[in-house]
């Protein structure tokens, strides 16, 4: 394996990790917010960054912002976000341990299970680690961006009133985060090649701002009206599961030949699925507010 792939993994080894912690001090301000008004998107946002909670949140997020777009240059996006998931069991450690949260042993189950299932899908990148793989075919990174942006939508309108909305909203705010980290990954394979400027006017840098701010937002109420393990806990694996999907849709990461290696990649994403389901509790122990 390359040094540059290594770094790549060490730098998603960081993400996770920076992502966990933003996460939970995100959740601690949102929860002392004023509730975030779908109509008034601008001064909800503005209002959630009144709160310090809330911004070290956000500056910690930023943080590993960029050491996973540094992850993504270096290394298959598959294996980075492998990785990351995987990062996701130290979920409920910090939760319960740093962030005084009373985790379920549900929530613990269901977080292990889920860190488990994308994480043994790298046991399946099959000579996929040697580069960075960012070339992709235009047509296809653009309906996969639309469908995955889409559906990330959708599952906000239909979420936003429904039971377990808080998780819902969290699949929402995870399935366009992974339409934004899939159009960094593309934009990654133009590093070098073009002008700075090209690159900050690049279409895909425009969906990238849209896909993260719109996250942002949506993922804030999520995590004012959902317990904060299992809307974390499903966010990220709505946003890993979908951008490892795009290794080899989008970019050309190899698949396994074998018929094995593809039985153990559909048990794994069987396995995410099924943790997904797990980890939410029942409806009555979500709290919800108007």
């Amino acid at each position: 394996m390359p040094v540059s792939v290594q770094i790549g993994l060490v730098l998603a080894v960081a993400t996770a990790l920076a992502s966990i912690v933003g996460f939970l001090y995100k959740h601690r301000g949102a929860v002392e917010s004023p509730v975030v008004d779908w109509r008034r998107p601008v001064w909800s946002s503005i209002v959630l960054f009144r709160s310090r909670w809330y911004t070290l949140g956000v500056l910690i997020a930023m943080a590993g912002w960029g050491l996973h777009v540094g992850a993504l240059a270096l290394a298959p996006i598959s294996l980075v976000q492998a990785t990351i998931a995987g990062g996701l069991v130290l979920l409920t450690v910090v939760a319960d341990r740093f962030f005084a949260h009373q985790v379920t042993r549900r929530e613990w189950i269901g977080v292990a299970l889920a860190a488990a299932g994308l994480a043994f899908l790298a046991a399946t990148l099959d000579g996929d680690a040697d580069s960075a793989h960012s070339s992709y075919d235009v047509a296809t990174l653009t309906a996969f961006i639309a469908i995955v942006g889409t559906a990330g939508i959708l599952v906000a309108v239909v979420g936003r009133n429904a039971p377990r909305s808080g998780v819902l909203l969290g699949a929402s705010a995870g399935l366009l985060w992974a339409a934004s980290d899939t159009s960094i990954k593309a934009l990654s394979d133009h590093l070098g090649d073009d002008g700075a400027a090209a690159i900050l006017f690049s279409p895909l840098a425009a969906v990238i701002l849209a896909a993260s701010l719109v996250g942002l937002l949506i993922s804030a109420r999520s995590l004012q009206i959902g317990p904060a393990v299992s809307v974390i806990a499903v966010t990220s694996v709505a946003a890993n599961a979908l951008t490892i999907a795009a290794g080899p849709i989008v970019f050309s990461e190899p698949f396994p030949d074998e018929a094995l290696g593809v039985a153990v990649r559909v048990l794994a994403f069987a396995l995410v699925i099924s943790a997904a389901a797990l980890t939410p509790p029942p409806i009555e122990a979500e709290t919800q507010l108007p």
